[in-house]
């Protein structure tokens, strides 16, 4: 269920959060390399469209989580790993990019493949 805006903030405020307790599997390990899937719903997204498509790197498993996408279209919770995938400043902004500025963002699962 999709929560309104006084509902969502008041969740906030007491400390809700996403994270669910299902034993899911996880797709990735830390230290795998992943590709980012170039994909543009017409619907809800939280997948940036400035990492579709680029390679990247596991660094931690947050654990289970509802997925977005499906739970804000009213299509269940779809639980599954979150993971937070270092992007080389390089590999997101060229070669020109400094190389000690990673960009550091968390991911679902459905939101990767294998590199």
């Amino acid at each position: 269920m999709a929560l309104n805006s006084k509902q969502a903030l008041a969740a906030t405020a007491a400390g809700a959060s996403a994270r669910v307790n299902h034993p899911v599997v996880a797709q990735f390990v830390i230290g795998e390399r992943v590709r980012v899937r170039n994909l543009n719903p017409a619907a809800h997204t939280r997948l940036p469209r400035y990492v579709r498509s680029k390679l990247g790197t596991i660094e931690r498993d947050h654990g289970v989580f509802v997925f977005p996408d499906t739970h804000a279209a009213g299509q269940g919770q779809k639980p599954q790993h979150v993971y937070l995938v270092r992007f080389t400043a390089q590999e997101r902004w060229g070669p020109q990019a400094p190389a000690n500025d990673p960009l550091l963002i968390d991911l679902w699962d459905d939101y990767l493949d294998r590199a």
